[in-house]
């Protein structure tokens, strides 16, 4: 195909490695980009499925929205008529935005009164149901993410996180339409306007809303509805048939960086530490400019041996560093730390790269100039391996997604040369 047919915006770097993998798990290639792509690529021939990782869930809303204009309009100039706003799975937003603030923006510049909202995703524990977001067996406002250091999700009805950013009216697509089937969903769909949350509580309700919602210009959510989308297109003539590529093997030394808190973070990073060296960053040394003994002391590791640096604390440290430094600065400064030791540990021979947490991988992505990435088989769901074209083999886990043991299942695949098969 010469032309993009499917342009995917995300507002992290994270959220765009998980949408990206959805869409490679159902045998389409993908290219993910990272960052606002600057005018045409020379010399590259379309792809069909193109994602933009972009990092905006934190930024000003105003900001936010101009980039994802931005990108809306590269992807339209590529061709594309399918487009995604992707945020997370326990959608993550302040109550300014920035998720209904960009959905707005993207619905008037695509001319549309209508869009859906689907954040499930079963096989990673976040269901929806008349309207209220789980994770796991907890509503979102009683689980860990009801403290997370930057977007506190403190209620749980997605109707009422999205009513104070929008314009438009909400409108909701029940458990039991979704049951009744794609039909009973388009006839629902008919007599409802604006941002239109939509209910999903395993695999299947997933497959009935793309069956029913799969030509519509827009959708909002997190990845899972997503990797139903190709074989519908497919089935109807929309896309042709489509092939992935082979898979480099990278080999050469490893490393973990973790900026992320979270629950399940805060878990892997103790596995890991029991049989990797680890150093741990703190947000008010880092205040006085002291990042010198982190530089050191990983010079002075073995490149292919296990280790870590990481600023994932206890949620009380993330407050009093906060307390003291301010929320974005706290932040900032572990990104910064941790983007400068990725370009270190590269220097050094490192080419397998894991990172925890969406503002870190958008930070560390950066400092080692990535701008282009072809992604590979998950390690967890929604967390692949994606390769650079200059040796890098980078894993960008959000904070929340895989096993108490995943830095380790993540190395351990590409020693088994995993990612050398076909995507």
């Amino acid at each position: 195909m010469s032309n993009t047919f499917f342009g995917a915006i995300a507002d992290d770097f994270t959220g765009a490695t998980d949408l990206a993998a959805m869409l490679s798990r159902a045998g389409v290639p993908v290219t993910l980009r990272i960052g606002l792509p600057e005018g045409p690529v020379a010399n590259e021939t379309a792809t069909a499925f193109e994602v933009i990782a972009l990092k905006i869930r934190t930024v000003p809303p105003e900001d936010a929205v101009a980039e994802a204009r931005a990108a809306l309009r590269w992807l339209r100039a590529r061709g594309a008529k399918r487009i995604f706003w992707k945020y997370c799975s326990t959608f993550d937003s302040t109550p300014r935005g920035n998720i209904g603030p960009v959905a707005d923006a993207l619905m008037s510049d695509l001319k549309i009164d209508r869009t859906v909202h689907c954040p499930a995703f079963p096989e990673n524990g976040r269901r929806v149901f008349m309207g209220n977001l789980f994770v796991n067996d907890m509503l979102l406002s009683e689980s860990p993410m009801k403290d997370h250091p930057l977007t506190p999700m403190r209620d749980s009805n997605l109707m009422r996180l999205l009513a104070p950013q929008i314009k438009r009216q909400t409108g909701l697509v029940t458990f039991p339409t979704v049951r009744r089937g794609a039909e009973a969903v388009r006839d629902a769909m008919a007599t409802l306007s604006g941002h239109v949350v939509l209910d999903a509580v395993e695999d299947c309700d997933l497959a009935t809303l793309a069956e029913a919602l799969h030509d519509i210009p827009l959708i909002c959510g997190g990845s899972a509805i997503a990797q139903p989308l190709p074989a519908l297109w497919r089935n109807t003539g929309t896309i042709g048939q489509t092939a992935t590529a082979p898979l480099p093997k990278v080999t050469g030394g490893q490393i973990v960086l973790s900026g992320s808190c979270s629950a399940m973070t805060r878990a892997q990073v103790g596995v890991y530490l029991k049989g990797a060296a680890g150093y741990r960053l703190d947000p008010l040394e880092l205040a006085q400019g002291n990042l010198a003994d982190a530089r050191a002391w990983l010079k002075m590791q073995d490149p292919n041996a296990p280790k870590i640096v990481f600023a994932t604390a206890e949620p009380k440290s993330v407050a009093a560093a906060q307390d003291r430094l301010g929320v974005a600065r706290a932040g900032a400064l572990v990104e910064d730390a941790l983007a400068q030791l990725a370009v270190d540990a590269r220097n050094m021979g490192v080419s397998r790269i894991v990172v925890a947490g969406g503002e870190t991988s958008g930070a560390v992505t950066r400092a080692l100039n990535v701008d282009r990435l072809t992604i590979g088989p998950e390690v967890a769901p929604g967390v692949p391996w994606c390769f650079t074209g200059n040796g890098l083999a980078l894993a960008l886990k959000s904070g929340n997604f895989g096993a108490e043991t995943f830095f380790s299942d993540a190395f351990e695949m590409l020693e088994h040369g995993v990612a050398s098969a076909t995507g």
